[in-house]
């Protein structure tokens, strides 16, 4: 057995005890241990934290994501002239500058967020116990700094991110202890980082305030419509009071809890000395006064066109790795504020009119009807299965016709669009869809022909509850002014504007499957008298029209659409020179560009440059162009074009008979079978203006020409805008005459000695088809 006994030596007989350490060094050296032990883990921890040990916490940011930390701003649209027209945003968010923001905002914040903020480094130790004892409910005790971090980084376990990806961020109570210690972290990093000046920036810029309104310039403008520096003692402190529960104090959802919020804050701001006490009595009496609204895509100019936009700059922002509604881009465009407000106003004159007369046309009847005027049977259902609602309910319900038809048909309380106001009604869905397509749509578009840009862009009658945008998503027969391409290539083959043809019938022989085809007049039958291609092109004639068709052939036409500009499928078909094949708006104004811009397409051009958010430029652009006609023919088809406003019996000579313009202006009219589409195409030496009113529905529609046709439905819009124009001093417009070509003409333009017989006894054509009322002529139509 082992001799422990030499092990321990022995104490000698009467040497004294040693001394024992006394309770309270003992207890002193056990705290010393506890808390170098304690602090040994927490390091330990806060290592572990920010390395992501064993990938159990999740990363943290890098130094570089410290220094430009990002969060989601607003990209804003401008018009030519410096006008915010509108945002793209996911968060609305754009940042105020320091400078921008009063010191009453400061002062609410930080009495009401972190009374101590000059003192503390980040972390505020008064507030760690509070901290902990709160972790359970998600936190607490946060300074501004921290809140900077966790909104900035999404350091919360319900923000998923590639920071929360760790094993144990999850994890309830240690998900939010994680958080919270990446928070502290990141917010001493920060504090080193910046000055306390950009922290309280960043944490007015960055927060939520609720109403779709992130960042302080936003929620001044949502709820006060001011800028921040505006804002007034109350009103600051209503917004600050927002921060900590955007949906639980909103002065619009609950005004009487937001108010006792916000005189908590000024509470705070009393006992901060930031306000005195008299002060304190007069601003928690008052009232919260609201100038709410709502920033959304459907407000502001030009909705139609901005959608547009955004459709062309979503495909750059993905070649080039930028995020439209994320990166606070400023997007420069080559609309005119003043033209987009006089157009919109237009619009909405003269489609309200129109409206009323269309109603009380089909007043009692159902306006959806065929080629032989009779109603055509199951037309709603039909157009429902087409919508979203319907496509939505059918996957709800599993195809369940029976319960779609239910909720098709259930009444519910709606808002609706009327040209008097909004109104509250009770429809269902089936109700809501026919009360719409009663409603006559339009599109208008203005352009500079001799750059492209776009002037001006109305896609419908109201974008909240019309999105379909009628200049370029919208594609109808055009009509008549489709002609002028035809005349074109006549032009170019030889033929003169002088050239006499007679007003007679031309047939087009039967070919495989198709039968013989005589088009026309619009009055349906012919004078024998004859006329030369000005006066046929300014009345509109179809007869010449289709002539020149036949002997030109309909390929060689197609091929002159091509050159000028029409991308959409055109037929190579007798009837080509009528229109009958679909464009848009958009394609017809870069046609007409190209007679003003001496032979010249130039492609309409809506974004002139985008920036980043530090002014940097990232793109300009120019409009594409091509040589494709002569200088020759181009200026001859623009005269040719004056004619429809300055020949006796032109269909647009109200311009200068009603209206009163004094100015040249070429102009030409359209309108397609039944009165289905109105068209107008009007022209000036630096704006090409091109309109089509008519129903969603090609089935919709007058049943009169009186009523119906272009140079009555379309027509008077374009006198409406160009009124509105020419009166504004403001607007730099060209009332000039149309530049004469740089050589002299080799053909004769002018056919005054061929119009002698063609012109007598002709009644004017604005006087013949004098504009209707409702207690007129036609009221047996009403």
């Amino acid at each position: 057995m082992p001799d422990y006994s030499a092990a321990t030596p022995r104490r000698p007989k009467g040497a004294p005890a040693p001394a024992r350490p006394g309770r309270y060094t003992a207890f002193v050296r056990t705290l010393w241990v506890l808390f170098v032990g304690g602090a040994l883990v927490a390091g330990g921890y806060v290592l572990a934290v920010n390395s992501n040990f064993l990938n159990l916490f999740g990363r943290m940011p890098n130094l570089k994501s410290l220094e430009n930390p990002r969060s989601e701003l607003a990209s804003e649209i401008y018009s030519a002239d410096g006008v915010l027209l509108g945002k793209y945003f996911r968060e609305n968010r754009t940042p105020a500058e320091y400078k921008d923001l009063p010191q009453n905002l400061i002062d609410a914040l930080v009495a009401t967020e972190d009374v101590r903020f000059e003192q503390h480094s980040g972390i505020d130790p008064r507030s760690i116990s509070r901290a902990v004892a709160k972790l359970g409910r998600g936190g607490g005790g946060s300074t501004l700094t921290q809140q900077v971090a966790k909104v900035l980084f999404k350091t919360r376990p319900d923000q998923p991110n590639t920071l929360n990806d760790g094993l144990l961020n999850g994890s309830g109570k240690v998900g939010i202890l994680i958080a919270k210690t990446k928070e502290w972290l990141l917010a001493i990093r920060l504090e080193r980082n910046y000055t306390k000046r950009e922290i309280l920036r960043m944490y007015l810029n960055t927060v939520e305030y609720g109403s779709n309104a992130f960042g302080i310039n936003t929620a001044a403008k949502t709820f006060f419509n001011k800028a921040p520096r505006d804002l007034t003692t109350p009103e600051a402190a209503t917004l600050v009071g927002i921060v900590n529960a955007p949906g639980r104090f909103s002065p619009k959802v609950h005004p009487d809890r937001s108010r006792r919020r916000r005189n908590w804050v000024l509470r705070q701001m009393a006992k901060a000395h930031y306000i005195p006490a008299t002060e304190l009595a007069a601003d928690t009496a008052q009232p919260i006064v609201l100038h709410y609204s709502v920033e959304n895509a459907a407000k502001g100019l030009a909705p139609y066109f901005r959608t547009e936009v955004a459709k062309s700059l979503l495909a750059w922002a993905k070649e080039t790795d930028h995020d439209l509604y994320a990166d606070g881009l400023k997007i420069y465009t080559t609309i005119d504020s003043r033209m987009q407000q006089h157009a919109e106003a237009a619009v909405n004159e003269h489609l309200a009119l129109q409206q009323k007369w269309f109603s009380a046309h089909w007043k009692g009847q159902l306006p959806w009807r065929d080629e032989n005027g009779k109603v055509i049977p199951n037309f709603l259902n039909i157009s429902m299965r087409r919508t979203e609602r319907y496509k939505s309910l059918m996957n709800i319900y599993d195809g369940n016709r029976d319960s779609v038809n239910y909720y098709l048909r259930k009444k519910y309380k709606m808002q609706v669009f009327s040209w008097q106001g909004e109104k509250e009604v009770m429809m269902s869905p089936l109700d809501s869809l026919a009360y719409y397509k009663r409603y006559l749509q339009a599109g208008f578009m203005a352009m500079n022909p001799l750059n492209g840009q776009v002037k001006a862009w109305v896609g419908g009658p109201n974008f909240k509850y019309f999105k379909f945008d009628h200049v370029r998503q919208g594609k109808r027969q055009p009509g008549s002014t489709f002609k002028p391409i035809v005349y074109t290539a006549a032009i170019d083959q030889g033929y003169s504007p002088c050239y006499p043809r007679p007003d007679v019938a031309t047939t087009f022989p039967a070919v495989a499957g198709r039968a013989p085809y005589t088009p026309q007049n619009f009055e349906g039958g012919y004078s024998g008298r004859t006329f030369t291609l000005r006066q046929a092109l300014a009345r509109s004639m179809n007869s010449i029209t289709a002539w020149l068709v036949y002997k030109l052939t309909p390929e060689i036409v197609v091929g002159y659409a091509k050159r000028l500009g029409i991308t959409s499928p055109v037929d190579a078909v007798p009837s080509v020179g009528f229109g009958a094949s679909d464009c848009s708006i958009f394609e017809l104004c870069g046609v007409y560009a190209t007679f003003v811009n001496k032979g010249v397409w130039t492609s309409p051009v809506m974004v002139t440059r985008i920036e980043d958010k530090n002014g940097n430029v990232l793109r300009e652009f120019q409009p594409q162009t091509k040589e494709v006609l002569s200088e020759e023919t181009a200026y001859i088809m623009t005269n040719m074009l004056q004619a429809s406003t300055t020949e006796p019996g032109g269909t647009s000579t109200i311009l200068h008979t009603g209206f009163k313009f004094p100015n040249e202006i070429g102009a030409k009219t359209g309108t397609t079978s039944n009165y289905s589409d109105a068209w107008f195409m009007g022209i000036t030496p630096d704006l090409v203006c091109g309109m089509w009113i008519g129903g969603e529905d090609r089935s919709i529609h007058f049943r009169t020409g009186a009523y119906g046709q272009g140079a009555r439905l379309a027509l008077p819009l374009y006198g409406i805008f160009m009124k509105k124009v020419y009166a504004d001093k403001d607007i730099a417009i060209n009332r000039g005459p149309f530049p004469l070509p740089a050589k002299p003409l080799s053909i004769e333009i002018d056919c005054s000695k061929y119009t002698g017989a063609a012109q007598r006894d002709t009644i004017p054509y604005d006087q013949k088809m004098a504009q209707p009322d409702l207690q007129g002529p036609d009221k047996q139509d009403i």
